[in-house]
């Protein structure tokens, strides 16, 4: 009988006469993750780890109380993966069955805003505390320490009473993989950017490890980056840096990203070089994420406009200035060659400024020389925070171009977007030919309000504190309706505003 973890979902056969195997779902340095069906509960979805290492006699009984301890812990906790069974298939491949989730990796959804992020905290925070406090076994208490604490670790799934519930995986796999003296990584298991500084020691572990993890992995959450920069990715470079190296603030890795004061003391806090000079366990950290509190409120659609101004009274298209800073910009390569419109930032010496790029045929661009700009932001908060940038170039032979961008507010590109377009008088529009080579032969700019500023301030700072959500597609369409329905009234007041000059 072939029950290899390579066994094709085409084989009928089945591992431990009760898993029939259907795909590959997951692939990593621990080893590979199938979807697999239990024929014993009428085809149930299960989901099976196989791990990298071989098995052999000397170690399988280490292995069946790791695993053992494993699932015990799993029943105690919502927040850890249940975990069904375990063995060791026949070419000594050691697997463990879990629960089947349909979810997200946590690494997926870095950097999170603020309100989820506490959310997600707090949820693992209490797996991480079940398992610290351990499980008992023959009589005794064993407290799990996981080692391997990351974002690509915790699975998210929607939840109906918590908006999304936290699950962690792989808990006492790492201890296992330790003691089995097969990965010869001198002398520890774990993930290099997020080990603590005792870990790489090879020293013996306890929950004050986890905190540490924890901490990088909290500060990446908020900041959609790690608290240092490395060289490279070698065991040398990382040693350094956890054992030596000051890690870097949130708002210096992140400026657009508000974090309360109590946050980042506690996230600093999990990453002090010396287990002692931590939080000494999860209870403390619970207490400290509880006592953030933010508001949840959700506001109606909401609309801001500017009126129609001269260019020339905002940003000259021949300022030699402004010249200057976008002379060498370049068309992404990402986008297509066509004609369509999207904000991006754009840096102009030590300040990042919001700008509006548009791919037009240089024909319409020289008709649009001198053209009015109108502008209109409207903001809908449920069932998913969305942002309509509508813009129109108004021109009394051509009549108006439409140029609308919706973006998912959600997004940690678009916060930083709109955040950016709060701090400025006014930004610019970027001309790009629709005919090779491509280039910008055109700048205009365009007044931002203050009234429309602060709406967007607003905006940017409820997008931040709504629970997640996974609605963009139908936010969007609403905000498509909103858009059809005022276009004829933006249209006429352009008309008028034409006639009245």
């Amino acid at each position: 009988m072939n029950n290899s973890p390579h066994a094709s979902p085409e084989n009928r056969e089945l591992l431990a006469n009760r898993y029939q195997l259907q795909k590959l779902i997951g692939k990593g340095g621990m080893g590979e993750v199938f979807l697999a069906t239990d024929v014993l509960l009428g085809g149930t979805p299960v989901a099976i780890k196989f791990l990298s290492q071989t098995v052999n006699p000397k170690i399988e009984a280490k292995f069946n109380r790791e695993a053992l301890l494993s699932a015990a812990l799993s029943q105690k906790s919502i927040h850890i993966v249940r975990a069904y069974d375990y063995g060791i298939s026949p070419s000594g491949k050691a697997y463990y069955v879990m629960e089947y989730l349909s979810g997200k990796v946590l690494k997926d959804l870095i950097p999170t805003p603020l309100p989820i992020f506490l959310n997600l905290s707090k949820q693992i925070s209490l797996g991480l505390h079940c398992a610290h406090q351990g499980v008992t076994m023959e009589g005794k208490v064993y407290q799990l320490v996981h080692r391997d604490i990351k974002p690509a670790n915790i699975i998210v799934i929607p939840d109906p009473m918590l908006g999304q519930l936290v699950k962690i995986l792989d808990f006492g796999i790492a201890k296992f993989l330790n003691s089995t003296g097969s990965l010869n990584t001198k002398g520890f298991h774990g993930t290099l950017p997020y080990c603590s500084p005792e870990q790489l020691e090879g020293a013996e572990l306890d929950s004050r490890s986890d905190i540490y993890s924890f901490g990088v992995m909290m500060f990446e959450m908020l900041a959609g980056q790690k608290p240092w920069q490395t060289e490279n990715n070698y065991f040398g470079a990382w040693y350094k840096i956890h054992q030596f190296q000051t890690p870097r603030s949130i708002t210096e890795v992140n400026p657009y990203v508000t974090v309360p004061e109590a946050t980042n003391q506690l996230i600093m806090a999990c990453l002090e070089k010396k287990p002692e000079n931590r939080p000494q366990n999860m209870g403390e950290i619970i207490k400290a994420l509880s006592n953030i509190d933010i508001s949840t409120a959700v506001i109606p659609v909401s609309s801001t406009q500017q009126q129609p101004k001269n260019n020339d009274s905002v940003v000259s298209e021949n300022s030699e200035h402004i010249s200057k800073s976008y002379e060498k910009l370049v068309w992404p390569k990402n986008k297509p060659i066509q004609e369509i419109v999207f904000p991006q930032l754009i840096d102009i010496g030590n300040t990042s400024t919001t700008s509006l790029w548009l791919m037009l045929s240089a024909q319409e661009i020289k008709q649009r020389s001198q053209t009015k700009i109108y502008n209109q932001f409207t903001f809908i908060a449920t069932p998913h925070p969305m942002l309509l940038w509508l813009t129109v170039l108004y021109h009394h032979k051509l009549g108006p171009r439409w140029l609308p961008c919706y973006l998912d507010m959600q997004k940690s590109q678009n916060l930083h977007l709109v955040s950016a377009l709060t701090t400025t008088e006014s930004y610019p529009l970027i001309f790009f030919t629709l005919e090779p080579p491509h280039k910008c032969i055109k700048i205009l700019g365009n007044g931002i309000s203050d009234t429309q500023k602060q709406k967007l301030k607003t905006w940017v700072q409820q997008s931040q504190q709504l629970p997640y959500s996974s609605q963009a597609h139908a936010s969007k369409e609403l905000l498509k309706q909103k858009y059809k329905q005022i276009q004829a009234q933006i249209l006429a007041h352009l008309e008028s505003h034409h006639h009245s000059a």
